[in-house]
């Protein structure tokens, strides 16, 4: 089958947006609030299981803080979540604002590549759809947002990654099958979501994923790479390539 379609995950694959951005902003959130709660690298990495930043602080709540949970009852607390999650998001868009959150290495060179030779783009993330607004418009330029015909999002599907449906919720909205379609991911949930669709894909693991189980992967990588910055195969080949272009997307969607 001819392949049509890249669906990007965002967090970690387009951007390495987890460490330096979620998580600095989370705990701005938490220190505007006064609230001592502090993720440290490590501790972010471990709250990395749980996708969606909402779920993620109430998991937070689940393993450190139980005392805290009892002092509200479940609306309450549902609304002071929400809130933090909101400011958590006012704090990382203030970040991309700033410049502080560059693209992956070779994202931008295949976006265009990708454009300029007709393949539809799709997003598809568990991060809100303000996050995705402002990292393509802050890293991108304003124009970039229609460069994408999907933007599946936040709390668009109701089970978030790893289950499958935000993949099968874009790939309904495309009106395309599995096998006209490559992803793109960097973790366990993420790739544990696209295989739950049935489609091909590729890993760039990070600082935060490299240890996950990409059993299924097309390829793993280090990242995309540039002409002149090489990525490391980690498992699986792209066809004695330096780095990953539209023909070497064909090379392992065809594999």
């Amino acid at each position: 089958m001819t392949l049509k379609a890249l669906l990007f995950d965002v967090d970690g694959t387009l951007a390495d947006t987890e460490r330096d951005g979620h998580r600095v902003a989370f705990n701005r959130a938490f220190a505007e609030a006064d609230l001592d709660w502090d993720w440290t690298v490590d501790l972010y990495g471990e709250l990395l299981a749980v996708t969606g930043g909402k779920e993620r602080i109430r998991h937070f709540l689940n393993l450190y803080h139980q005392e805290f949970l009892k002092q509200y009852p479940e609306e309450e607390l549902t609304q002071l979540i929400k809130n933090l999650h909101a400011r958590k998001t006012y704090f990382y868009t203030q970040l991309l604002s700033e410049g502080a959150i560059p693209l992956r290495s070779g994202i931008k060179r295949l976006l265009d590549e990708a454009r300029q030779q007709n393949y539809r783009l799709a997003i598809v993330t568990t991060t809100t759809p303000e996050n995705v607004t402002s990292l393509l418009e802050n890293t991108l330029g304003k124009e970039s947002i229609e460069w994408f015909e999907v933007i599946a999002a936040g709390d668009i599907v109701p089970a978030k990654k790893p289950a499958a449906d935000i993949y099968t919720y874009t790939l309904d909205k495309m009106d395309l099958s599995a096998d006209q379609c490559i992803a793109f991911e960097d973790s366990s949930n993420g790739i544990q979501s696209s295989l739950g669709a049935n489609l091909k894909t590729i890993i760039t693991q990070n600082h935060y994923t490299e240890s996950h189980d990409f059993t299924g992967a097309v390829v793993v990588l280090d990242q995309m790479g540039e002409p002149n910055q090489a990525c490391s195969c980690i498992d699986g080949d792209i066809d004695g390539a330096s780095y990953v272009s539209m023909a070497t997307i064909n090379y392992l969607h065809n594999k």
